[in-house]
């Protein structure tokens, strides 16, 4: 028993061992600045560890990349299609609608922005700026065809429209560029175009960029949408590992909101498990209700290899158990063999020299008899007992001179 319950904890302290993450590095650089800081945040003593992963092909989207296998995680916009393989882990910061143009291109309507013939980046095919681009054009009449989109911004484009996240140096490499505000603010909740936009896509809320978030820009509040970046996983990521996840993400929020102070300020676990376009994990439903996994549940892996381990071993020691008792009984009947030959030696026999002799040897195999007995190689059992009894009847004919004769006359 003492080997099992040291061979469990043994098991168990395998089973401890840090699981790792694969997280699909994002496309953004800003969202790739805060994986890599949350990756180098969860160190040697955290529960859970991030790697970093590239996504195997830049035409390949994250959630796609994560459904094909490519990682375990990754961060995606709330307001992506719904896949049945993913889900919800935590949303961990919102990203904002950012339409911005030169100072050289005066744009008074949204329409006139994309009628303009400009270049214009919304970021990678598929990404959801892009696509909420491609809507808008289609509500406003314009052949996707007709808008010229640039791979990136090096292509020095004259529209950029990206959600990202609200950060004062965001706009630092981009001094002529202006940011255009949807509606004003004055017209948020009375059914503007950005209340429209939110009540289509419930995932959407209307935002507004006060005066001077990036230093000098905007000189007007930019009212806007609002979309929340979720950390998700795949459906078949262990839900221990994802309440480990969570806890340690809430533990280090200082630490994450040290170097963007204003992004990760409603950063909880009390999030409303209905607003996020994918299912919720078990997992995180577990945190947020509370409902710390068991130790059952935690090592359950573990355990069933204990129980399978033990179960071997029980077996393993009856078989042994079973084996020893076989060669105990092997060595009694060797015995019994000695005795039979020395008893049929000396039958018949008249001569007084062969009887001592028979007894003499008798007397030896009891006196070997009972010194495997005392080392435990014999059991003190009936066989045993049989023996010393046979013995002891053939000892007592062969002192009795008349005993072989009756036996030799019947």
């Amino acid at each position: 028993m003492s080997l099992a319950i040291v061979t469990i904890s043994l098991l168990a302290a395998c089973g401890q061992g840090r699981p790792e993450l694969r997280l699909i590095v994002p496309r953004s650089p800003v969202d790739k600045e805060i994986a890599e800081h949350l990756a180098s945040l969860l160190d040697e003593e955290s529960s859970v560890g991030i790697r970093l992963v590239p996504n195997p092909s830049p035409e390949t989207s994250a959630l796609a990349a994560l459904t094909d296998g490519a990682g375990d995680i990754a961060l995606v916009s709330n307001s992506e299609s719904f896949r049945r393989e993913i889900e919800t882990v935590l949303p961990l910061y919102p990203t904002v609608l950012h339409i911005a143009y030169r100072d050289s291109i005066p744009i008074p309507t949204r329409g006139e922005a994309i009628k303009a013939g400009s270049r214009i980046f919304a970021g990678p095919p598929g990404s959801p700026s892009q696509l909420m681009l491609l809507e808008v054009a289609k509500r406003d009449g314009i052949d996707p065809s007709e808008i010229e989109f640039v791979r990136s911004v090096d292509e020095q484009p004259d529209i950029v429209v990206v959600f990202a996240p609200v950060l004062p140096n965001l706009m630092d490499g981009a001094p002529d560029f202006q940011l255009f505000s949807i509606a004003d603010p004055h017209e948020v909740g009375m059914g503007s175009v950005v209340d429209g936009a939110a009540l289509l896509n419930p995932h959407l809320r209307p935002f507004v960029i006060p005066i001077d978030t990036y230093g000098h820009t905007p000189k007007a509040p930019v009212v806007t949408l609002a979309v929340d970046k979720l950390l998700v996983a795949r459906s078949d990521v262990p839900e221990t590992v994802v309440y480990d996840l969570i806890r340690e993400i809430l533990r280090l929020k200082p630490a994450l909101s040290a170097n963007n102070p204003g992004l990760f300020h409603q950063l909880s676990a009390n999030f409303d498990i209905s607003s996020t376009t994918f299912v919720v994990h078990p997992g995180a439903r577990a945190f947020v209700s509370k409902d710390e996994p068991s130790v059952y549940e935690r090592y359950s892996g573990v355990a069933e290899v204990a129980a399978t381990l033990i179960f071997g071993l029980i077996s393993g020691l009856y078989a042994a158990v079973k084996i020893y008792s076989i060669r105990r009984k092997n060595r009694i009947d060797r015995f019994y063999k000695a005795a039979m030959e020395v008893r049929d030696a000396a039958q018949g026999s008249s001569d007084l020299t062969v009887r001592r002799k028979a007894v003499s040897e008798l007397r030896a195999l009891q006196n070997d008899a009972f010194r495997m007995l005392v080392d435990e190689k014999l059991a003190a059992d009936e066989s045993f007992r049989i023996f010393i009894t046979l013995s002891n009847d053939i000892i007592g004919d062969l002192n009795n001179p008349n005993a072989f004769d009756r036996q030799a006359g019947s």
